[in-house]
């Protein structure tokens, strides 16, 4: 018995041990094989400190290609405080360097902690880190770093945006497509005991990858005219802001966008919020004025509810509607005129006559399908919904308002939107400002936008009637001063009267001007605001057509748009510079040519009889203060 139990206890002993042996060798086994990866990182990480290397953000371009934002190369300063050993010599030195103050850099160097950023050692100059480098100290690193730059300054502020000092994207399109341009962070690694020094282990270097590029619609060349005539306007006129769009009217692409306050995007925290983040071209809300009467035209042709050029209407200066009276902006009225006249000479009360009879139900239905009321969809932030009165609360006087453009609020960028529906035939497309983003690595596009339909709105008769009305506007109507010879331009002006406080404020208005060319094809259209200028005649006519000529000026420039045949004569005023098509007088003799040429100055080259050569050439339309050179055989 006795034995038997020996024998039991050297068995269970042994199998104890067999049971053991496997378990050390499965753990042994399990760290070194499954385990190892992990362990070794957890160990890695024990003795390893990582500086972040911020990647590069990838480039915003304009159609063109050229730079909008890009990243500069900078160096940033960061120091492991255990590594320093005489604190006061480095803080010191490095305070020299940069120019601040010894506490500064002290509380740094100084710090129980495994690593610290120099604030003032951030976005350093080559110059700057090379005099840090040669000084040699232990515990002071150097990491390549990059900064934003934006090259065009506060021009764009608003739609690019700016970045944070973590290189996050803040605002405008560096915020909604961060996600592109931010790249992949880098490291530079080095290793440590737990006292902090320095283990003779090589560091390790994880080059950052940059971000994706962001190509535009815009051009830049274009934008700059637009800036520099929105500046002229607030000096000029001591406006309180100023706002222009460019469209491409056939597919929604902005080709240039500005506004008055902006803001520099490096320097974006010594601007107030409001200046930041208001995107004026799309947030702000106003009553648009006559401009708004396109769409109360294009509404009346599409119905048919009048002839434009056969029914008339008789201005005597005011309508009365609901116990109320509206004026016309004329004193006295335009007398009896066609309907085309009235929106020549955007007479109040005839487009109260044409929104009567629409009513108010097809006319709505018309301001909403054109995209009033709601976004537009424009990919930038910020974008405002204007404001729409209630067809159940809209009465006659409601009805009359909302037809000439006053009582409504819209958004610039509704505007353009919806005037460009109008005159490409009809189709209300959504504007963008983004065409692609670039992996730069790859070279693919990994985001495309192309124009985008929502709906047609009405017919294309209905919209080659109402840019000959508007061409007429520019022609013959309140729009004169956006006429450019040799080119056919439509448009129409808009003088709106600010609200306050539910109170219409005293001589303190909008005043806008939509127009476009050409007219018969249009291949650009020009939104121009300009709130509140002082020491002028407040009518859109007198202030924002000019400067939307000369954008539409340099429109043509840019953009190669040709000169075209068959427009409009201008009707000009005993004020104006007159022009006039230039007859060809080519094979003329020189006194038939002279007759021919009696309302401009002539001059001869040559002492032949019969003119061979003229300059500036025939059929184009010229001031009658030009010199004609004729060159004779």
């Amino acid at each position: 018995m006795f034995f038997n139990d020996i024998h039991i206890r050297i068995r269970f002993v042994i199998i104890v041990m067999i049971i053991a042996f496997l378990l050390i060798i499965g753990k042994v086994f399990y760290i070194q094989v499954i385990s190892y990866n992990k362990l070794s990182k957890i160990t890695e990480d024990l003795w390893s400190r990582k500086m972040t290397i911020n990647a590069p953000r990838g480039d915003i371009v304009d159609r063109n290609g050229n730079i909008l934002a890009t990243s500069i190369v900078t160096t940033t300063i960061y120091v492991v405080p255990s590594q320093i050993k005489d604190k006061e010599k480095v803080s010191k030195d490095i305070a020299e360097i940069l120019n601040c103050s010894y506490d500064d850099v002290y509380k740094y160097v100084s710090k129980h902690s495994s690593m610290e950023i120099i604030r003032k050692g951030m976005d350093l100059d080559s110059a700057v880190a090379d005099k840090i480098d040669k000084l040699g100290y232990d515990g002071v690193y150097l990491v390549v770093d990059s900064k934003r730059y934006y090259p065009y300054g506060d021009t764009l502020a608003h739609i690019i945006g700016f970045v944070g000092s973590d290189n996050q994207g803040l605002s405008g399109l560096e915020l909604t497509y961060d996600s592109y341009l931010k790249g992949t962070n880098g490291e530079l690694k080095y290793y440590s005991d737990g006292k902090g020094n320095k283990l003779e282990i090589p560091d390790s270097y994880v080059s950052p990858t940059k971000g994706m590029t962001l190509k535009l619609t815009l051009d830049i060349e274009l934008v700059k005219a637009v800036d520099n005539e929105l500046r002229n306007a607030t000096d000029k006129y001591n406006a309180d802001a100023a706002l222009s769009i460019v469209m491409n009217p056939k597919t929604g692409e902005i080709l240039a966008m500005g506004s008055l306050p902006s803001f520099d995007p490096t320097n974006y925290q010594n601007y107030s919020e409001e200046i930041i983040n208001r995107n004026l071209p799309i947030w702000m809300t106003f009553e648009p004025g006559s401009t708004f009467k396109i769409i109360t035209l294009a509404s009346t042709i599409e119905e048919g509810t009048v002839d434009l050029f056969k029914d008339t209407f008789t201005d005597t200066g005011a309508i009365s509607v609901d116990g109320g009276t509206l004026h016309c902006w004329k004193h006295g009225g335009h007398g009896t005129q066609t309907y085309l006249e009235v929106v020549e000479n955007s007479c109040n009360p005839g487009f109260v006559s044409l929104g009567n009879k629409l009513g108010v139900e097809k006319l709505m239905s018309y301001i909403k399908n054109f995209g009033f009321g709601s976004k537009t969809g424009i990919d930038l932030n910020g974008e405002g919904n204007g404001i729409l009165f209630k067809e159940e609360a809209m009465g006659p006087l409601e009805l009359a308002t909302t037809a000439f453009g006053q009582g409504i609020s819209v958004t610039p960028i509704q505007q353009i939107t919806a005037v460009s529906a109008v005159i490409n035939g009809g189709l209300l497309y959504t504007p963008y400002v983004v065409t692609s983003v670039t992996d730069d690595i790859s070279k693919a596009i990994v985001f495309e936008n192309k124009p985008k339909l929502k709906r047609k709105v009405i017919s294309p008769e209905t919209s080659a009637t109402a840019r000959f009305a508007l061409e007429s506007v520019v022609s013959n109507g309140t729009g004169k001063n956006a006429y450019i010879e040799n080119y056919r331009v439509g448009g129409k002006t808009g003088t709106a009267q600010k609200v306050k406080d539910g109170k219409y404020m005293v001589g303190n208005y909008t005043l806008s001007f939509i127009g476009f060319l050409p007219a018969n094809d249009p291949e650009v259209i020009v939104y121009v605001a300009i709130d509140n200028p002082k020491g002028v005649t407040q009518y859109g006519g007198t202030v924002s057509a000019p400067i939307a000529r000369s954008i539409l000026l340099s429109a043509i420039e840019t953009l190669n748009i040709k000169e075209q045949s068959g427009g409009m004569l201008k009707e000009y005023s005993y004020l104006d510079v007159k022009y006039l098509v230039v007859p060809d007088v080519v094979g003329m003799s020189k006194s038939e040519a002279t007759k021919a040429l009696k309302d401009f100055k002539v001059k001869y080259s040559g002492n032949g009889d019969k003119v061979v050569y003229m300059s500036p050439s025939a059929n184009t339309f010229q001031s009658v203060e030009t010199t004609i050179t004729l060159l004779l055989n």
